[in-house]
């Protein structure tokens, strides 16, 4: 591949992380899973690529978000938030929060609509992105941030790119039934081998694959344990309040996911605006991302007792959160204001940019979403 070429010093980050999974891989007995190389590569402490030095968004980093792009997605966002916390308490909860630019202009969005809010709590496991959001966010009091989720909670949660960054079990469909894509070494790099998988995983497959057993051989997909338990864990977060997550990210519903023509799966790599299918390159300098099947993540809230709200395409929401009026609130004629700002949106909803192909889940307790939004939901479509 031609990709930039690291640092000195990123590259001895990288090497001491390679030898770092190498090790534990020669522990576990020659060979780990992949969903335990991709929790290394992206979190091992002071070394992976979310808890390590690196610049990850921006122009100098390897990937950009819809809150990078413009304020008028957290304004829309703010907007939602208003009605749930008018339901529920004024608290939010933000996971990922990035550079802290959606924390900015949700705020924004609610003192504008005349909604106080009294915690902003952010979930952060990236302590480069964390000293970047304490120095965006230093004039909101409100903000704190907290490495564990609270016991009880009221409000909203939002995770806007979250779910795509927790690690996936891949599993390639064989003769006589489903491997486990593994880890291991040859020569000193990293290569694949695939194993029989423990009973969790197969009853994980099963739940979460349609008609797995019809697939052709040799089909490489990833299931998600890491993502619906996190979904569980949002259902326990409620216990005893009321509040709605806002989940926001790239994938499909299940029937999509796994189509047959997509049997390579969806594993993703982003680095230095590059995106490229290979894992083991430069393990902690690049991220590391699989798809959302959405399908499972709804179901796994289901289950844990949340009710589904609504389910969508980014641009379908975002409209139906009135985006379009937020725009408008900049004058057209105004050209060298309102033509960036009207790019940004056309990035945001068109369905050849972000629009389709990035979707938002509402799940909750004890709440409703405006009537804009659930005119708009597709939660059929799961």
């Amino acid at each position: 591949m031609s990709l930039p070429a690291p640092d000195p010093d990123a590259l001895a980050a990288s090497s001491a992380l390679h030898r770092l999974i190498g090790e534990e891989i020669e522990q576990q007995g020659g060979a780990i899973a992949f969903s335990r190389f991709m929790e290394l590569a992206l979190y091992a402490p002071r070394l992976g690529y979310y808890s390590g030095g690196a610049a990850k968004l921006g122009a100098e980093g390897d990937f950009t978000t819809a809150p990078e792009i413009t304020p008028l997605f957290g304004a829309a966002l703010g907007r939602v938030a208003a009605a749930i916390i008018a339901q529920s308490a004024p608290n939010i909860i933000e996971f990922g929060a990035g550079t802290g630019k959606l924390a900015r202009d949700v705020l924004t969005s609610l003192a504008q609509q005349g909604v106080q809010v009294d915690s902003y709590t952010i979930i952060d496991l990236s302590g480069e992105l964390r000293a970047r959001q304490q120095d965006l966010l230093r004039d909101f009091p409100m903000v704190a941030w907290a490495d564990t989720l609270p016991e009880g909670f009221s409000g909203v949660v939002l995770a806007n790119e979250v779910l795509d960054a927790m690690p996936v079990e891949l599993v390639v469909k064989a003769q006589h039934g489903w491997r486990r894509r593994m880890v291991t070494l040859q020569d000193g790099a990293f290569a694949w081998v695939d194993a029989e998988p423990d009973g969790a995983l197969a009853a994980q497959v099963l739940r979460q694959v349609p008609d797995a057993d019809s697939l052709p051989d040799g089909y490489v997909t990833e299931v998600h344990p890491v993502a619906c338990g996190f979904m569980a864990s949002l259902a326990r977060l409620f216990e005893g309040g009321r509040g709605a997550a806002i989940l926001i990210d790239y994938g499909f519903p299940a029937h999509e996911y796994y189509h047959p023509q997509r049997d390579t799966g969806t594993v993703m790599c982003h680095y230095r605006h590059h995106a490229h299918p290979e894992p083991f390159y430069l393990p902690g300098l690049q991220d590391i991302t699989a798809h959302v099947d959405f399908t499972a993540m709804a179901l796994a809230a289901q289950d844990a007792g949340l009710d589904v709200l609504a389910y969508m395409p980014q641009a379908a929401f975002l409209l139906a959160a009135g985006i379009g009026e937020l725009l408008l609130q900049t004058d057209p004629a105004d050209a060298l204001r309102y033509l960036p700002q009207a790019r940004a949106l056309q990035k945001l909803v068109a369905p050849s940019e972000m629009g389709e192909l990035f979707k938002v889940l509402a799940v909750g307790r004890g709440v409703s979403l405006p009537d804009t939004i659930v005119r708009a939901d597709r939660s059929y479509k799961l």
